[in-house]
């Protein structure tokens, strides 16, 4: 199946760079939903930050806790849409704005890479118009069954011998070459993911994987430019995302995230699930101190009349059971990148994001099995943002609002069959929300 007749999902139209536009984002993930109704407005070119035309203003900001999703993907509709309206109420309110539309990301779903090539003959300087035939014959390609398009992105062009070219237009050469990459997903995932959103009366503008709009958040041009791998560190879910020469040219997923930590811990030391994910935020560490067998910590243990009966036990036992877990979604990364053959585009350097990132003593961890340079990537250039959603864990969310300014970037041939014209964004669900919202 070409990838002109595969399932798309739906595309965004790009932002021009000399307009304003308010637009809404959806963070579902595995944890927590975020809603962000912000401004865009066109701003002059920031030295670190040069692919961004636009400086994003929060207006409101809604943030719920996820249910109904298991390792990124939706396991119950109607929980799920329930979450997802709490989300959304809450930033419409905080906004003053009636959400009609909005971007989602898609974590879950077994996303992974294509990539393709095609040269064709050209004649004298290449024009619009040989661009967009190398790009089609590029897109042409049989592709897995059973799978749906997110992301269809040029990494670079090639005239007769010199490759790496930007832009070929105008340029004089006898054959122009593409290499196209496409980020996939299982086409259930996404149609679940969009059919949750429309059923809260809601548009679907775009679908973007999650390592990728991670990546356009929590990176500087000149880490995209010079290679680098985002570890973005999900509740269900670990994603991960290549970086080289300013394109993303990988993007994998494994369904462990910081909720198997959590459950480890409640496991490991038989107590309730809320109480383990607190004792992971405030005692967890993912590397072992002296110090570890002195300091006591309390862990509620329920008794038969269902009351909590602290158990004092040394921090270094949770530390045992932290460990392992996180050593074991390091190796698999590590494992992922070699097996894929982009370790050495990644130049050695690691983006730890997402939320399960903040855990104590994870950088070194990661610096020790990945043997790179490690930091903690945070959403960069966006005013407005609260104090809380400042960190890692909103990474994703905010890499959903820089989409729309280099979403001109992307490839994609006009789909004639509705793939997904029962949840797509003009299918039957949709057209009942906006008929119910224009009657009532």
């Amino acid at each position: 199946m070409s990838l002109s007749g595969h399932g798309l999902t739906p595309r965004l139209k790009p932002l021009s760079a000399r307009k304003s536009a308010i637009l809404s984002v959806l963070d579902i993930g595995t944890s927590k939903v975020v809603c962000i109704v912000a401004e865009l407005k066109p701003a002059d070119e920031i030295e670190s930050l040069r692919s961004r035309t636009h400086v994003a203003r929060i207006l409101g900001i809604g943030h719920q806790r996820s249910v109904g999703l298991k390792g990124g993907v939706i396991v119950d509709l109607e929980a799920a849409e329930s979450a997802i309206r709490q989300a959304v109420h809450a930033a419409e309110r905080m906004a003053k704005v009636e959400i009609q539309s909005v971007i989602v990301n898609l974590t879950g779903g077994r996303l992974g890479s294509e990539h393709f090539d095609a040269q064709i003959p050209v004649r004298g300087a290449v024009g619009p118009s040989d661009v967009h035939r190398v790009l089609d014959a590029a897109s042409n390609h049989d592709m897995r069954r059973g799978r749906a398009v997110l992301h269809a992105l040029p990494t670079g062009f090639s005239l007769d011998r010199q490759n790496h070219i930007v832009d070929p237009a105008g340029m004089i050469g006898e054959r122009l070459g593409v290499d196209l990459h496409v980020v996939t997903s299982e086409a259930a995932a996404a149609r679940n993911l969009m059919l949750a959103v429309e059923r809260c009366h809601l548009g679907v503008e775009a679908v973007i994987a999650t390592p990728y709009a991670s990546g356009l958040s929590a990176l500087v041009d000149d880490e995209a430019d010079m290679g680098c791998a985002v570890v973005d560190m999900g509740g269900g879910t670990t994603s991960v995302g290549i970086f080289a020469n300013g394109h993303l040219v990988h993007s994998d997923a494994i369904a462990v995230g910081g909720h198997h930590v959590t459950m480890d811990i409640a496991r490991g030391l038989t107590t309730r699930v809320s109480a383990a994910e607190r004792l992971k935020t405030l005692y967890g560490s993912a590397i072992s101190s002296s110090a570890d067998d002195r300091d006591m910590i309390a862990v509620p243990q329920v008794d038969e009349d269902e009351r909590d009966v602290p158990n004092h036990l040394p921090k270094s036992h949770l530390v045992r059971i932290i460990k392992p877990r996180v050593e074991e979604v390091l190796e698999l990364v590590r494992d992922r990148l070699k097996n894929a053959g982009f370790a050495a585009q990644a130049g050695r350097r690691v983006i730890l994001t997402g939320g399960a990132s903040q855990l104590v003593g994870l950088p070194e961890t990661a610096r020790r099995i990945l043997q790179g340079q490690v930091r903690v990537g945070r959403p960069l250039g966006i005013k407005g943002l609260p104090e809380a959603a400042k960190g890692p864990a909103f990474s994703a969310v905010v890499g959903l609002l820089v989409y729309p300014q280099v979403a001109h970037i992307e490839y994609f041939e006009p789909r004639s069959s509705g793939f997904f014209q029962g949840t797509g964004t003009d299918g039957y669900i949709s057209r009942v929300g906006r008929w119910i919202r224009d009657s009532f």
